[in-house]
């Protein structure tokens, strides 16, 4: 075959560190948004779709298989913090928790992902963060230590 050609989706969640509503006003978060968004364009991924809370973050991405994901989560994490405390002094304890979720999306799923990532909202004035990401884990059968995962 004279090419390479992917399709890989992922679902990417990650929370503040201790679950701090950091993510507090609408400008801030649409700024966030949008800067999260250029670093997985750096990274030559493409950011469908991004949503939260103000104490998590929802990425719908497509990435091509050229890196490591957790180097890609790394350059996301860090980059976000270094950019929000230049830019934000004043949300100078602002940090992520360490670790995340990321979940392949195939593509007959994408509309329905897209769904749940736009209603987050909605979505959370039934669930907290941690009963959506139990839900998530559970779906995708993936083990957890209850005593370990909220460090």
């Amino acid at each position: 075959m004279a090419g390479t050609f992917t399709n890989i989706n992922y679902h990417l969640i990650f929370s503040t560190k201790n679950r701090e509503p950091f993510i507090n006003d609408s400008q801030f978060e649409s700024r966030l948004h949008e800067y999260l968004g250029g670093i997985v364009r750096l990274n030559h991924g493409v950011p469908c779709l991004i949503n939260g809370m103000e104490d998590h973050i929802h990425m719908l991405i497509r990435w091509i298989p050229n890196g490591n994901l957790s180097n890609l989560m790394r350059d996301i994490k860090s980059g976000s913090s270094k950019w929000v405390h230049q830019e934000y002094p004043h949300r100078k304890t602002f940090a992520w928790q360490e670790g995340f979720g990321a979940f392949t999306v195939s593509h007959s799923q994408i509309y329905k992902v897209r769904s749940y990532i736009a209603g987050q909202k909605d979505h959370h004035r039934k669930y907290d963060f941690q009963a959506e990401f139990r839900a998530l884990l559970k779906v995708n059968e993936i083990k957890w230590n209850e005593e370990t995962i909220w460090l």
